[in-house]
């Protein structure tokens, strides 16, 4: 495996639409997700089952440079909570696992899908241009193939 990034963040809610709260770690369990979080609990927005285009959720990515070129060059006042994504990366280029098994530490993921915006973003954030400026640059979808933790530093490798 070759290191392709690392976890710099990781983020939690227990409901849809609460605030996202950060943690050092996370146990990720198949099927489920991340402990603690609303998809987990089976509380989140989309825990009712897959739809056309939106695979059941139990990890979402989002890249640590696509929240910063928001603020730089979008002039959006946004931080990693505000994505409302599990697990902020560095490094690495989310699109490109699309279809392919990785790692996070211990843990072994399969990207799923790409994660667009949703309206439900703009309303936890009251920010429609977020709702633009993460077009395409939303993040990963993906499903978690074996239990473990994931902590901050953990280092994101390719298959």
């Amino acid at each position: 495996m070759t290191p392709t990034g690392r976890v710099e963040s990781i983020y939690v809610t227990p409901a849809g639409g609460a605030p996202m709260q950060q943690r050092h770690d996370a146990l990720a369990v198949p099927r489920r997700g991340l402990e603690g979080d609303r998809y987990y609990n089976g509380q989140g927005a989309f825990s009712a089952g897959a739809s056309p285009g939106r695979e059941v959720t139990e990890l979402t990515l989002i890249e640590a440079e696509v929240i910063e070129h928001l603020r730089r060059n979008c002039g959006i006042d946004v931080d990693a909570a505000d994505s409302r994504r599990n697990i902020v990366t560095r490094g690495v280029a989310l699109d490109e696992l699309v279809g392919s098994e990785f790692s996070v530490g211990e843990v072994r993921l399969h990207g799923a899908s790409l994660c667009e915006p949703c309206a439900s973003l703009v309303k936890s954030h009251d920010n429609k241009h977020l709702l633009r400026g993460l077009a395409h640059k939303g993040g990963l979808r993906a499903r978690i193939l074996t239990r473990g933790v994931v902590a901050i530093g953990d280092v994101i490798a390719n298959a």
